[in-house]
């Protein structure tokens, strides 16, 4: 059994946004950290954000007063030799690409050269955490610890097991996710005891999209402008974007991926539209390419939110998230559903759908109907608990 207060290197696998967003938080917290990736340019560029995300820190106050940056950076090193950079980690963060072989590799060789009581921590945003620890050497040490962007700033970490993995390895896991800093207050580290891909808000994020993958396939065959379907959304101010801007701000190809992945573990619904699939296959993967639904060459896109499409009805989104919900109260995975609105206010910045679900689930369930109806979109069928208002009697 590992004692917490013997963690003190952490090591960060992978140097982009979320990469250096987990050093950053781990380095204020006052661990040693290694920041890895596969090439020098890559981590230095890491290195230079963690600096720069600092000094905002200290400029907001939120650095201990009196130790200069210079004395924090101090104790964050980089590497590009995995096999050596883990040798003396206690807890490891895996924060590569969604790729379920690349994660397991990862996986397996932090594992084979760490020492025996090293934890690592898949934040995976998808995949199973059994999966990725099936071929390693110690998968009862591997746990899953998805975090949100920007990392420093939204508090929420969902900590999750594996089949195989052990209570004292999710115990570390919560308690490191408690102890790494956020700039907005205290961190909110959700113990999840059951696996479930997608973790919490994942699972309510991603069904939509099946939804609005189909808007998509219908607006471009009607010759919608993508501005009018965002208008559509955007006159709700149910979500901070419309969905075409919001899936060019994280990515085309990242949507792609992971209802890819979501095909093969949940449902063929998942399978991503004509659409989508063009716009990866053309390489207008948004706003990092400069170009996705729409065009961010010269910044962010002018969106004319008066001239609506009326096909996109941005409750919809609302009742399928809660019918997920609903799902994992039925599975189990977590046992009321005030954890759910909790995760998506303190991880996604927006309201679980709970509290307006629990006026509206006869009205939503009927959409939802209606929906699969014309759609044939199977998996947005609403499940029983939805429909009956049993949830109502679960917030704990």
């Amino acid at each position: 059994m590992v004692d917490i207060s013997n963690i003190k290197n952490i090591a960060v696998v992978g140097a982009g946004v979320m990469g250096y967003g987990i050093a950053q938080v781990a380095l204020m917290a006052g661990y040693d950290v290694t920041l890895v990736d596969v090439k020098e340019n890559i981590v230095n560029n890491g290195l230079a954000k963690i600096k720069e995300g600092l000094k905002k820190a200290q400029i907001k106050g939120k650095l201990e007063e009196g130790v200069p940056i210079s004395n924090i950076m101090s104790r964050c090193i980089t590497s590009i030799d995995l096999s050596s950079a883990v040798k003396e980690s206690d807890f490891v963060f895996e924060a590569i690409v969604e790729k379920l072989d690349v994660k397991k590799q990862v996986c397996n060789l932090v594992m084979e050269n760490s020492p025996p009581h090293c934890i690592f921590a898949s934040n995976t945003s998808t995949f199973r955490i059994t999966d990725i620890a099936k071929d390693s050497n110690k998968p009862e040490n591997v746990i899953g610890m998805h975090f949100f962007l920007p990392v420093v700033l939204q508090c929420c970490v969902e900590v999750m097991k594996g089949e195989k993995t052990t209570d004292n390895a999710l115990d570390i896991g919560v308690e490191i996710g408690k102890r790494l800093s956020c700039l907005k207050g205290k961190r909110f580290s959700v113990r999840i005891e059951k696996e479930s891909p997608g973790f919490i808000a994942n699972r309510l994020l991603m069904p939509p999209i099946i939804y609005l993958s189909w808007i998509f396939d219908i607006a471009f065959e009607k010759g919608i402008p993508w501005e009018q379907i965002d208008a559509d959304a955007e006159a709700r101010k149910l979500i901070p974007m419309g969905p075409c801007e919001l899936t060019d701000y994280l990515g085309v190809d990242t949507t792609y991926n992971v209802l890819k992945s979501y095909e093969k573990m949940f449902s063929p619904d998942f399978a991503p539209g004509k659409v989508l699939t063009d716009l990866v296959l053309k390489g207008y993967l948004g706003r990092k390419s400069g170009r996705g639904f729409h065009d961010w060459t010269t910044g962010k896109p002018k969106i004319n939110l008066n001239i609506k499409a009326g096909i996109l009805n941005p409750e919809m989104t609302m009742a399928i998230m809660l019918n997920e919900g609903c799902k994992l109260l039925e599975d189990g995975i977590v046992s009321g559903y005030k954890i759910i609105d909790d995760v998506m206010l303190a991880g996604a910045s927006m309201p679980g759908p709970f509290g307006p679900g629990k006026r509206n689930y006869e009205k939503w369930s009927k959409m939802l109907e209606d929906f699969v109806e014309i759609s044939d979109k199977k998996y947005l069928k609403p499940c029983n608990l939805m429909k009956s208002g049993g949830f109502i009697k679960m917030r704990r």
